[in-house]
C-alpha cells in the first residue's frame, strides 16, 4: 500500500490501538498492519475453540447440578435454588443469583417459553467459572461438580477455565492477542475438553484452524542493523 493510504488506516483504526503492533515491528505502519490483521484471525479461531470448549463446559456443569437438584431437593431447575433443611438459604450466593436473574429475563425475550436449556445457554464463561471457585469447595464441588471432571483438582480446573475466560474478555474487546501465549491457550482448551469428554476434545481439536493460523504468522520486518 502507498504511504497515504497506511496513514488513512493508521487513523482510522486510531494510532493508539494500532500502538503495540507498531512496536512489535518496529515502527513499521505496514508490518503492523499485517500482524493486525492476522491477530484478527488468530482471535477468530481460538475464539471458536473457546465457545466449543464453553458449551461443552456449561452442560457438563449442568448435567451434574441438574441431577444433585434432583436427589438433594427434588426439583431439577438448580438454577431456581431450591432450599432444604441444611441449606436454608439455598447454594447460590448473591452475584450467582444476580446473573442467573438475568439469564431468565433474556431467555424470554420475545416471549418464549423458559426452560432449562434456555437459561443455561444465557450465562456467560464467567458464570460457569464462579461455581468452581474455592468458594463453592463444600457445597457444589465435593457434591456434584467434581464429577464433570474426574480425578481433577477443583484448583486445577479453575485455574484452567480462569485463563480461557480472560482470554475470551480480551477477545470480546478486540483487545491484541498475538503477545499472548496463544499456543499454551490453545493446548488449556483442549485440556479441559479432555477432561469432561476424550471423545470431544478429539472433535474439538479437529474443528480447529489455530495449529494453522498460528504457522500463517507474519514474519517480523528486518530491522536496520539487523542481518537477515
Amino acid at each position: 500500500m502507498r504511504a497515504a493510504e497506511l496513514t488513512v488506516l493508521e487513523q482510522r483504526l486510531s494510532p493508539e490501538r494500532l500502538g503495540p503492533y507498531k512496536g512489535a515491528c518496529g515502527g513499521d505502519l505496514q508490518a503492523a498492519l499485517e500482524l493486525y490483521r492476522w491477530n484478527a484471525e488468530i482471535t477468530a479461531a481460538l475464539s471458536t475453540t473457546i465457545g466449543h470448549v464453553e458449551v461443552l463446559l456449561r452442560n457438563a456443569l449442568h448435567h451434574q447440578l441438574e441431577d444433585w437438584s434432583v436427589r438433594t431437593f427434588g426439583e431439577p431447575c438448580w438454577y431456581l435454588n431450591p432450599v432444604s433443611s441444611t441449606l436454608p438459604n439455598g447454594f447460590l450466593d448473591v452475584e450467582a443469583l444476580d446473573d442467573i436473574a438475568k439469564a431468565r429475563s433474556r431467555a424470554v425475550r420475545d416471549r418464549r417459553p423458559e426452560t432449562p436449556g434456555r437459561v443455561v445457554a444465557e450465562l456467560n464463561l464467567g458464570f460457569w467459572q464462579f461455581l468452581l471457585a474455592r468458594r463453592y469447595d463444600r457445597r457444589l464441588w465435593h457434591p456434584c461438580l467434581h464429577k464433570a471432571f474426574p480425578r481433577r483438582r477443583r484448583t486445577l480446573v479453575f485455574d484452567a477455565v480462569g485463563s480461557l475466560h480472560e482470554a475470551r474478555n480480551r477477545m470480546a474487546h478486540h483487545e491484541p492477542m498475538f503477545n499472548r501465549p496463544l499456543g499454551s491457550l490453545f493446548q488449556t482448551s483442549l485440556r479441559v475438553a479432555d477432561w469432561i469428554c476424550p471423545t470431544s476434545r478429539r472433535w474439538v481439536e479437529a474443528d480447529s484452524r489455530v495449529t494453522r493460523v498460528l504457522a500463517a504468522r507474519p514474519a517480523p520486518p528486518l530491522l536496520a542493523g539487523n542481518p537477515p
